[in-house]
């Protein structure tokens, strides 16, 4: 559904359609409902402030908690993202009593881009190591990426980052400079890396658009008397299946029967992609039942969500003439015939048994989707720390030169079961250790995988044999919680990337 190629259809639209907003947004029934009357007089930052609590107002997953229009008063906020930030503040998790909403965010267009697979950063990521707050490493790279070309390499230790060498996670601003410095907009970063054989090398990195291959690797490994595929997957991009396909293909060939799906990294994307995944995974005897469901917000699924119409795109009708639609055309309800409702089509010839997912609180959105849809199907095992937790998906919501993400629809399985808000538990947990390479079988989530697939039981704990072993549960999530504000910038959340079926019947 996302649709970025008639992005300068919508340019103006904050101010262009901005009253147009007003007339359609805050009625719970349109016809009923008085419209709220916005000032004579409005500039274009103001509209887009009305636009984007409007949006929210319709297709927001949680708007039943929203305000009024008159009671939020868009125009007072000092920016964007402080409006967003109080919209996701309504929704209460009475579990935890925190907001429910970690998803939403606003984006200049370069997402789109990168869930297509084409990136334009430095092309790698860090954490710090093993529960150690002085120990910063490279976790991953893309090959063809600016770093990739580089040779920097998973399990370099960063000892000087821009030439400063104060880089532990001691500090907010310290972790605030790393943040900058990877994740920023500068042109380049200069590292020295300390590379596994105890050499240093300094290297910089200029940032570069660059093709993304989200398979970053593959192996057939032998445990016991079982073929198992290892694959390392890194995001849900549009352009993976094919890849996908090629992996699945080789693991058919060499007889595998079970697979090890890497997905310790991977914050989500195409909705599209991972149910391709998920039909290479799946038992053939699945084909036919029901793999999930989409729940669309309420207001969506009503057909009242008419601020949608301002949101446009040509597409070809079922007579086969091309019009402007917008995306209020489509079809909100859960279910089949509305094309929110999904069903198993086993894909490839491999002949999966039971599939292990590496995880940890990195795994997002479409990466969960994969291994909630095959729970009910099949035997899952899920080894290193819980996940994200992210059940809900969205479209991107055009407005002047922002892209808004809210969260937009929920899934839940064959079993009806969703709502893992507070993330996925493992079946083992344990520590990721950055230090060793992808493929690695002494890696401690790998080497668990390899385990169980020989002989039916996980690695034993050895306390001592590892630092995070002896690290205190508060330093250690306090470790974790620094990581995850450094992978904030990592793409995360569950796209939906398709067309669903139009309501019109030209």
């Amino acid at each position: 559904m996302l649709k970025q190629s008639n992005r300068g259809l919508f340019k103006l639209s904050a101010i262009i359609a901005g009253f147009l907003f007003f007339a359609t947004a805050c009625k719970k029934d349109p016809k009923v409902a008085p419209d709220p009357v916005p000032p004579a007089q409005a500039s274009r930052d103001e509209l887009t402030k009305d636009s984007i609590f409007l949006y929210a107002k319709q297709t927001y997953y949680w708007n039943d908690a929203l305000p009024t229009y008159e009671a939020f008063k868009a125009r007072s906020f000092s920016s964007f993202d402080s409006e967003l930030d109080k919209i996701k503040s309504y929704k209460i998790d009475n579990s935890t009593g925190k907001p429910i909403d970690k998803y939403s965010f606003l984006d200049d267009g370069s997402l789109s881009s990168e869930l297509g697979g084409v990136s334009g950063d430095y092309g790698f990521s860090a954490n710090f190591n093993n529960g150690d707050r002085s120990d910063l490493r490279i976790r991953y790279v893309y090959p063809n990426s600016p770093a990739g070309k580089q040779n920097v390499n998973r399990g370099d230790r960063i000892i000087k980052l821009n030439g400063r060498s104060d880089i532990d996670g001691n500090s907010q601003a310290n972790v605030d400079f790393l943040n900058d410095a990877i994740f920023g907009n500068k042109a380049s970063v200069s590292m020295t890396l300390r590379k596994k054989n105890g050499s240093t090398v300094d290297v910089t990195v200029n940032r570069g658009s660059y093709s993304i291959n989200p398979v970053l690797y593959t192996h057939v490994f032998t445990a016991g008397s079982k073929k198992v595929g290892y694959l390392v997957f890194n995001s849900f991009t549009t352009n993976a299946t094919n890849k996908l396909d090629d992996v699945f293909t080789d693991f058919s060939a060499q007889g595998v029967s079970e697979v090890i799906v890497d997905l310790r990294y991977n914050g989500g994307g195409s909705v599209s992609t991972a149910e391709d995944l998920t039909n290479l995974i799946a038992p053939s005897s699945a084909t036919g039942s029901v793999m999930y469901t989409t729940l669309w917000t309420k207001t969506m699924q009503d057909g009242a969500a008419t601020i949608l119409k301002n949101q446009k795109f040509w597409a070809n009708g079922n007579d086969g003439v091309r019009r402007l639609y917008s995306f209020f055309d489509y079809d909100y309800r859960p279910t089949e015939e509305a094309g929110n409702l999904a069903r198993f089509a086993k894909r490839g010839s491999a002949n999966i048994s039971r599939a292990y997912f590496i995880v940890s609180g990195s795994t997002a959105s479409a990466s969960e989707l994969v291994i909630n849809n095959l729970k009910p199907v099949m035997d899952v095992k899920l080894i290193g720390r819980k996940t994200y937790g992210k059940p809900v998906g969205f479209f991107a919501i055009t407005i002047d030169d922002l892209d808004l993400y809210i969260p937009q629809f929920e899934t839940k399985n064959s079993l009806n079961q969703g709502g893992y808000f507070d993330g996925m538990t493992v079946d083992k947990d344990d520590f990721d250790d950055i230090s060793r390479d992808f493929g690695d079988p002494e890696e401690r989530l790998l080497a668990n995988a390899l385990s169980y697939a020989a002989k039916g039981s996980f690695l034993s704990v050895r306390p001592g044999a590892d630092r995070i072993s002896s690290v205190s549960p508060l330093v250690k999530e306090d470790v974790e919680r620094i990581n995850q504000e450094i992978n904030s910038h990592d793409l995360n959340g569950m796209f939906e990337t398709r067309m669903p079926k139009l309501k019109l019947k030209q």
